[in-house]
């Protein structure tokens, strides 16, 4: 294996240790953000109390365990790709512009994709509008896990040649 194969195969495992760790971090404050919100406190209280007991029930508690395992996945496949993306957006420069605008980016786009699937927004806007700021929070906080992860060298930055 010459030197290129190694640095590649090196990048490409910073990169997905990056992923991870930022695919592991939006995850978590997502599940935490889903419980802590009325939605997520009716679908615990229906999947430990009202299902159990209730055989209508038992058809709507699992769709909404689908429901809620495909939008945790969903948020880990965001996490995993900021987090790729991110190391390779900021490489070694120690800019804030760019990181800021890599969280703007990803917050932005995951917040008015949710925006846009709604088909009356205007009753709504502000309800919206706090979507989109849980997302850009989401990714702000993957943002500052992999700085830190940076800072404290468990991760490398991508390197300019």
């Amino acid at each position: 294996m010459n030197f290129s194969n190694r640095t590649s195969m090196t990048e490409r495992i910073e990169s997905l240790k990056a992923g991870i760790l930022s695919a592991l971090s939006v995850t978590l404050v997502y599940i935490a953000i889903a419980f802590a919100s009325a939605n997520g406190a009716i679908a615990l209280g229906n999947d430990f109390l009202l299902a159990a007991q209730v055989d209508l029930l038992r058809d709507f508690q699992i769709g909404i365990n689908i429901n809620l395992f495909v939008k945790v996945a969903i948020a880990f496949l965001c996490g995993f790709l900021f987090g790729v993306t991110y190391r390779y957006i900021i490489r070694d420069d120690d800019n804030p512009h760019l990181k800021s605008g890599a969280v703007l980016a990803f917050g932005l786009v995951r917040g008015l994709a949710l925006i846009e699937r709604e088909q009356n927004f205007t009753d709504g806007f502000w309800l919206l509008g706090i979507l989109v700021i849980e997302s850009i929070i989401y990714f702000a906080i993957a943002r500052f896990t992999l700085d830190w992860a940076i800072s404290h060298n468990w991760l490398k930055p991508f390197t300019s040649n």
